[in-house]
């Protein structure tokens, strides 16, 4: 006997589990549900933060310094922020594309590409304060538990990754931060975030003033059309002209109380990026004449790149691709071991470096840079080339678990996994 409940009973029920899962939010004082608790947003935050900045670029860690003064911004907004005990993390990534981002649990990010576009440390508090907001509301969590109810798990946003030769081929978990940065804010979050980070830069001591400016730097950015900035900041963070007045007016309510603009300190900060945008922008060049297939041009201009600012992993992995299109695999390969050397956490150089020890038959190498590759960021195209080395050192079984994960992905990765795994088990 099958058992049915008219439908009244069923809204109730469902009622009554969404108020069950309702809380206050920290920072407006208004109800909302509240599917993930607090420390499933914690453990996301904590478990999403690295991956997620090697997706999008990785720390710009030849300056230490800048990212320490950033970091100290972003605590002075921290501590008068309504979520004052949040794990607060704050790190600037080596991108061009002007973009700021929060994760679950108050781990944020901002891109050197944005740092170049300010002027000085009230914009900057501005920016902070904003992404500040976002983790402290659980404007993340909302939007991911919107996704659960529209499609029954955090995978349904499906959201495409950006700014990264890697980016289709991330696998699971290490997905979502992405997701989560790329996904677009409402117009209730993005206004909640620009008040209250005008109030948490207020009482920090900055001009808020500096806030209304920030919209207007973003509206110019935003009409200027740059290739990839539309997918960066303003995709997450769409501006308007109607933020820029609504800033202004919160910050005319406010009675004008001025505060600490930090223009000189900035500019002391940015001094060494400032000094280094030349290299960045023949980097850029040089990818796209590498696109386009010029490849010698392309190697004459990220060699400059490299004479400009030589502490840079990203040009000498760049290099490496350049060298490989022309069938230089050892000269790659100096290249690559360059910039795993300086950077070696970053899972696009070990991918860069293991596949072409692959190419040169070095297997036990291989093997090794794609496992260091994989434990920061799962990557279908190492899981499938560890199948391959698993094979060629006769190991069957290992190469049918690394080919099924592979499998899982999607495209020709995929497709490739599911034609090998085929032969294995039905050969």
């Amino acid at each position: 006997m099958r058992l049915t409940f008219p439908f009244p009973i069923v809204v109730a029920a469902l009622i009554a589990l969404i108020l069950a899962g309702c809380t206050t939010n920290p920072v407006t004082g208004e109800r909302q549900l509240a599917l993930i608790s607090e420390s499933q947003e914690m453990s996301i935050g904590a478990e999403q933060y690295q991956p997620t900045q090697q997706v999008q670029g990785g720390k710009y860690y030849v300056d230490q310094e800048l990212n320490d003064y950033v970091s100290n911004v972003g605590q002075k907004l921290a501590r008068v922020s309504d979520r004052p005990d949040l794990p607060y993390e704050f790190v600037v990534l080596n991108s061009s594309v002007p973009n700021a981002w929060a994760l679950p649990g108050g781990k944020i990010a901002i891109n050197r590409g944005l740092l170049s576009e300010l002027q000085n440390e009230a914009q900057l508090a501005a920016v902070l304060g904003h992404e500040i907001v976002h983790a402290a509301a659980r404007h993340s969590v909302q939007r991911m538990q919107q996704g659960m109810l529209l499609n029954a798990g955090i995978a349904g946003l499906g959201l495409a990754l950006s700014d990264s030769d890697y980016a289709g081929l991330i696998m699971g978990g290490a997905a979502l931060g992405s997701q989560l940065t790329m996904a677009q804010y409402g117009q209730s979050h993005e206004l909640e975030s620009d008040h209250y980070g005008i109030e948490y830069m207020a009482e920090a001591g900055y001009d808020p003033q500096a806030a209304v400016e920030l919209q207007e730097i973003f509206v110019r950015l935003s009409e200027g059309n740059k290739a990839g900035w539309i997918d960066g900041l303003f995709a997450s963070h769409p501006p308007s002209q109607k933020r820029v007045e609504e800033n202004q007016e919160l910050v005319k309510e406010m009675g004008s109380p001025g505060g600490n603009l930090g223009k000189e300190t900035y500019e002391q900060k940015l001094a060494y990026l400032r000094s280094k945008q030349p290299a960045y922008k023949a980097e850029t060049k040089a990818r796209e004449l590498a696109q386009s297939g010029d490849i010698d041009a392309a190697l004459a201009k990220i060699n400059e790149a490299i004479e400009i600012e030589p502490k840079e992993a990203a040009f000498y992995a760049l290099r490496g691709q350049v060298l490989s299109e022309q069938g230089k695999e050892d000269q790659a390969q100096q290249s690559f071991d360059k910039a795993v050397s300086l950077y070696p956490e970053m899972f696009s150089y070990r991918i860069n470096r293991g596949l072409g020890y692959l190419e040169l038959k070095n297997l036990s190498a291989a093997e090794s840079d794609l496992k260091a590759a994989n434990e920061v960021v799962p990557t279908s195209i190492a899981y499938l080339r560890l199948g391959d080395i698993a094979v060629q050192q006769g190991q069957r079984d290992q190469a049918i678990q690394y080919y099924q994960v592979a499998a899982d992905s999607s495209g020709e990765i995929a497709e490739e996994a599911r034609r090998k795994l085929a032969q294995l088990t039905q050969g």
